[in-house]
């Protein structure tokens, strides 16, 4: 097997995994599993939240992939692009935790970025945070951010037809 079609796997599963945490961010944490993610919107002095508990549930993901890909354990029975998959979840996961954790909410670093795509990730994410509770709201991927302008209207909207609650701190809307 070539180097190529693995890379593209790899590739493929990363890109497929911010609409997973879109999807899991927009329907899961801000549904069912608002009990997780509640503490994350939420100001706290704390080291870890309850919200890190889903990155276990992607280390978990990542991990059982590996696992299908691998003839140690499933012998003849394993799927090779499991391993590619569990890779490229894992590559997710790390771009997402630089990202999410560590530029966002500089959680292990301070780095404040004056412009570029870093600064609209982290415009994006802090407009996430504008609303108060689970309902409504705006930029639920991560690593896709969207345009600032668009995503204050958008809440403005929200806010108004009574979709969501925006604190005050989120600025002029």
């Amino acid at each position: 097997m070539t180097w190529f079609v693995p890379l593209l796997i790899v590739l493929a599963t990363i890109a497929a995994m911010e609409w997973v945490a879109w999807a899991s961010h927009k329907y899961v944490m801000h549904g069912f599993g608002w009990a997780w993610h509640r503490d994350h919107h939420e100001p706290h002095d704390n080291v870890l939240e309850k919200n890190d508990l889903f990155g276990l549930v992607g280390a978990a993901l990542s991990i059982a992939m590996f696992a299908v890909g691998s003839e140690w354990v499933l012998g003849a029975n394993a799927w090779w692009p499991g391993t590619w998959i569990g890779l490229g979840v894992l590559g997710y996961g790390v771009i997402y935790t630089l990202l999410h954790d560590g530029l966002v909410h500089q959680r292990w670093f301070r780095y404040v970025p004056r412009r570029g795509y870093l600064k609209r990730v982290v415009q994006a994410h802090h407009l996430h945070h504008a609303t108060i509770g689970k309902e409504g709201g705006v930029s639920f991927g991560f690593v896709v951010a969207g345009d600032p302008a668009r995503l204050k209207a958008e809440l403005k909207r929200q806010r108004e037809a009574g979709i969501a609650v925006v604190r005050e701190s989120a600025g002029a809307l």
